[in-house]
């Protein structure tokens, strides 16, 4: 039997598109590659990558997506941890949200995993999203 051997892309469900796609861009760093909406049914889906093909990102809105805040203590998706070499890459990611107005916490030790930081933040639509540093990186 074949082994899975990574995330090919995430998928989101976001009340706007055209209001999440430039955010995505200029805080994530991704970029736009596939855009499409499907007629009939109304749905509109943006495709983004990372640099190199490290993954992808699909910000899906519905015709009718419910408008209540995110909650990661519904089921289905908590959050979104993003991989940093570096503790002082992960402090560069915060100065990085800091310039673009992005509410979050300051790096901090993970309960998680021993040893390594992370720094918390939320999207437009309030999805709760991290950037990881693992230990001894």
């Amino acid at each position: 039997m074949s082994t899975l051997t990574s995330v090919h892309h995430l998928a989101f469900t976001v009340t706007d598109v055209d209001r999440s796609v430039p955010w995505y861009e200029r805080v994530l760093q991704l970029k736009e590659v596939a855009r499409r909406e499907d007629p009939e049914t109304g749905i509109r889906k943006v495709m983004m990558r990372a640099e190199a093909d490290a993954f992808s990102v699909v910000l899906v809105q519905h015709p009718n997506t419910e408008r209540a805040d995110f909650d990661e203590r519904r089921t289905g998706l908590d959050h979104v941890a993003f991989k940093v070499e570096s503790y002082f890459e992960l402090k560069e990611w915060e100065q990085r949200l800091a310039d673009y107005g992005v509410t979050y916490t300051p790096a901090k030790a993970s309960r998680t995993l021993p040893g390594s930081a992370v720094v918390v933040f939320r999207d437009p639509d309030g999805i709760q999203l991290e950037v990881w540093a693992d230990p001894n990186s």
